[in-house]
C-alpha cells in the first residue's frame, strides 16, 4: 500500500504543488497539511481519499506561494536609515562597515506585499488545487497498483509454498500413527513384558494416543485456507479478510505442531509456520 504521486499547478497568480504518499495501515486513514485558508481542502480531501483506496495511511500536502512577480517588493527607507544611523555610529567606534546585503537583510528593511489573494481568486484558487488533489490522488492510486502488480507473484508464490507443506505434513501425519503405535508397543513390553492382556491394553492405548495426533481436520482446514487465499487475491480489495484468514492458518499451524508425535512432522509444522508468518508480513502491503 506504499505509493506516491504529485501534481504541480499554476494560475491567478499563484504557484502550488501537491504531493500525495501513502503507507501501511490496517485501516484507511487520510491527512492533509495545506496553507491556511484552503480549509475546505480537508473536505475534498478525504472524500476523494475514500473513493479510492480501503486501507493504508494516505497523506496530502499542498504548498502554494505567489508567483514571481506578483508580490510587491520594496524598502523601507526609514527603517533603512535608522540602521544606517546606528552602523555609523559603531563604525566610529571602530566597527568594520556595514555591507548592503547585511543591510537587506535586516528585520523590517524589505516590505512584501503579501496579504494573500482576495475572496473571489481564493475561491478559485482553492478549485484549482482541488483539481490538482485529485490529480495527485489518481497518480497515487496508480502507483499502489503498479506495487500491487510487482507483488502478485511473491503472495502467489508464497501460498503455492503453502500447500506444498501441507502436502508433506498429510504425507507425515500417514506414517504418524503408526509410528506412535510402534514406540507405545514397545515401550510397554519394556516396562511389563509379562503382563496380563497386554496386547489389547497396547491396541486401546495406542488408539487413544493416536486419536489425540490426528491432523485430519488440521490439514483439511489448512487446504481450505489456501483456496480462499487464492480466491480473495482474485476479488479485491480483499487486505482485510486476509488479515484474518493468516491468523486461523498460523492457528491451525500451531495446532499441528502441538499434535505432531514425530520430528519430521513437527519440522514440516515449523517450516509451515514460517511460511504462514512470511504470508502475513507480505498481506499487510494488500490492499
Amino acid at each position: 500500500m506504499t505509493g506516491f504521486g504529485r501534481a504541480d499547478g499554476a494560475g491567478h497568480g499563484w504557484a502550488w504543488s501537491v504531493e500525495a504518499r501513502s503507507v501501511n495501515g490496517r485501516n484507511l486513514e487520510v491527512r492533509l497539511r495545506a496553507p491556511s485558508g484552503f480549509d475546505d481542502l480537508e473536505r475534498l480531501t478525504k472524500a476523494a481519499g475514500q473513493a479510492r483506496f480501503a486501507r493504508g495511511q494516505v497523506s496530502l500536502t499542498v504548498q502554494a506561494r505567489p508567483e514571481a512577480g506578483a508580490v510587491t517588493v520594496g524598502v523601507d527607507s526609514a527603517a533603512l536609515d535608522r540602521y544606517l544611523t546606528l552602523a555609523r555610529q559603531l563604525v566610529e567606534a571602530g566597527a568594520a562597515p556595514p555591507t548592503a546585503d547585511g543591510l537587506l537583510a535586516l528585520r523590517g528593511v524589505i516590505s512584501a506585499d503579501d496579504a494573500g489573494p482576495d475572496a473571489a481568486t481564493q475561491e478559485a484558487l482553492q478549485a484549482a488545487i482541488a483539481g490538482a488533489v485529485e490529480t495527485a490522488l489518481d497518480a497515487l492510486q496508480a502507483s499502489r497498483r503498479h506495487e500491487g502488480t510487482q507483488l502478485l507473484p511473491v503472495l502467489t508464490g508464497l501460498i503455492d509454498r503453502i500447500e506444498a507443506l501441507v502436502a508433506d505434513a498429510g504425507r507425515e501425519a500417514a506414517a504418524q500413527i503408526e509410528a506412535v503405535r510402534e514406540r507405545f508397543t514397545r515401550r510397554m513390553a519394556e516396562l511389563a513384558p509379562d503382563a496380563p492382556g497386554l496386547e489389547e491394553r497396547v491396541f486401546l492405548e495406542a488408539a487413544a494416543l493416536a486419536a489425540k495426533a490426528d491432523v485430519r481436520e488440521e490439514l483439511d482446514r489448512l487446504a481450505a485456507h489456501v483456496d480462499s487465499a487464492r480466491l480473495l487475491l482474485t476479488t479485491p480489495p480483499a487486505g482485510r479478510k486476509l488479515d484474518f484468514l493468516m491468523q486461523e492458518f498460523m492457528r491451525e499451524a500451531n495446532t499441528l505442531c502441538s499434535k505432531s508425535a514425530t520430528v519430521p512432522l513437527t519440522a514440516v509444522g515449523l517450516d509451515l509456520k514460517a511460511a504462514v508468518e512470511q504470508l502475513r508480513e507480505q498481506v499487510q502491503n494488500v490492499e
